[in-house]
């Protein structure tokens, strides 16, 4: 296969570069920020984009947020594209940090509390959700009963709360992105019309000396 690497990265060297990419997030970032710049789009619908992506980050639905953060862009008329680079901005140096505040904000407006010292810790109830769904798929064949205790004790202390505490500061950092994306994609533009103007002015002149040059 064309793209398919040479030498196989181990689980280690996998997740090594998972958490920091070979040549930095600083790296990365300037990518998206450059295919941000290039999207023939308004600066209006790029931001918009922005913002969808940035909100969506704040979500409990890991593994959906391309899809979630494209239908969101598109009931915002907001580019698609720009959404789905602005999922990066979740990463495994950012969704700790954000699960952590969401988490809390959400037991602190739902007026609950997590104590992750107790019984189960946080990872440890995802592993018990996805245990029950594994459990009770392999109980349509056979004799075994269901149950899905841990499940509920994970939709009830972990994802709605997740899901209600992520609202306000998805909102305020989608809106930070927005208003930062907005001048930065209009400047952009304006500076890239005023050089492919300038160039049409010069190829212009050159066409009108050229014609000059000819005439007897």
């Amino acid at each position: 296969m064309v793209f398919k690497r040479r030498d196989k990265l181990t689980p280690q060297q996998w997740l090594a570069q998972a958490l920091w990419p070979k040549r930095g997030w600083g790296r990365a970032a300037r990518y998206m920020k450059h295919r941000l710049h290039r999207l023939p789009d308004t600066p209006h619908k790029i931001a918009r984009g922005v913002f969808a992506g940035v909100f969506t980050v704040f979500t409990p639905f890991f593994g959906l947020h391309f899809i979630i953060a494209a239908l969101l862009a598109k009931l915002m008329r907001g580019n698609v594209i720009a959404a789905l680079l602005a999922t990066f901005v979740g990463n495994p140096l950012t969704y700790v940090p954000i699960g952590v505040l969401s988490l809390k904000m959400g037991h602190f407006l739902l007026g609950t509390r997590f104590d992750p010292h107790h019984e189960r810790s946080f990872i440890g109830k995802f592993f018990d959700a996805a245990d029950d769904f594994w459990r009770n798929f392999l109980a349509l064949f056979t004799d075994r009963d269901t149950n899905w205790d841990a499940l509920i004790r994970f939709l009830h202390e972990i994802f709605f709360p997740y899901l209600v505490g992520g609202i306000i500061p998805g909102l305020l950092a989608g809106l930070a992105a927005y208003y930062i994306t907005l001048p930065m994609i209009t400047a952009y533009q304006a500076r890239r019309r005023g050089k492919l103007k300038a160039k049409l002015e010069e190829l212009r002149r050159k066409k009108q000396a050229k014609k000059a040059s000819h005439k007897p």
